[in-house]
């Protein structure tokens, strides 16, 4: 089995929860996460800690063929940086050329949203930035899986989200073998 790759960009001010999480979840299913800044250096998150990334979102644009998702966390200020740099959108546009996942969670799917991605798609988000989530139909669902698309709530679904992402590239036999050492309620 060849092992599948997936890039989270941290941008100043993206909730914890959500990135680590995910990155956390990923990588126990044998997952090839990098966590790419926006920015040099440590990226300070939402609660004030501070992270550091594996490379720079520069490096990460030049092997943006190499990755097989990308998983936007949320946060703000954070959600709001990742928007506003033109390598999210280039990096989306590169992956959704060539049909791989794209995901979004708690006010991340708003990016998804500036860029055309949800269009005729079914999607959710935070209830906090529904009105500016434009979709194809907008649902209250935990955990949205439309085609290619994967969108979620908020930090208290990131468990169910990094699950979902797992079983999407990894299958729901190893979903469940992870699940056995976190004992997550899924």
């Amino acid at each position: 089995m060849i092992m599948k790759k997936v890039l989270v960009p941290l941008a100043p001010g993206f909730e914890e929860i959500e990135a680590i999480t995910i990155i956390d979840i990923l990588r126990r299913a044998g997952v090839e996460v990098t966590v790419a800044g926006t920015q040099p250096g440590a990226i300070e998150a939402s609660r004030k800690t501070r992270h550091l990334p594996d490379c720079g979102l520069d490096d990460a644009l030049t092997r943006a063929d190499e990755f097989d998702m990308i998983v936007l966390p949320g946060g703000q200020p954070g959600t709001n940086n990742l928007r506003a740099d033109p390598r999210i959108k280039t990096l989306i546009e590169r992956l959704r050329a060539r049909n791989k996942i794209i995901a979004a969670i708690c006010a991340a799917p708003t990016v998804l949203s500036a860029y055309g991605v949800l269009k005729g798609k079914r999607a959710t988000c935070h209830p906090g930035s529904r009105a500016q989530l434009a979709a194809g139909e907008v649902v209250d669902d935990r955990v949205v899986v439309d085609g290619p698309v994967i969108t979620s709530q908020s930090a208290g679904t990131a468990m169910e989200f990094a699950f979902k992402l797992v079983e999407l590239l990894c299958g729901a036999e190893k979903a469940a073998e992870v699940n056995q050492g976190v004992q997550a309620r899924l």
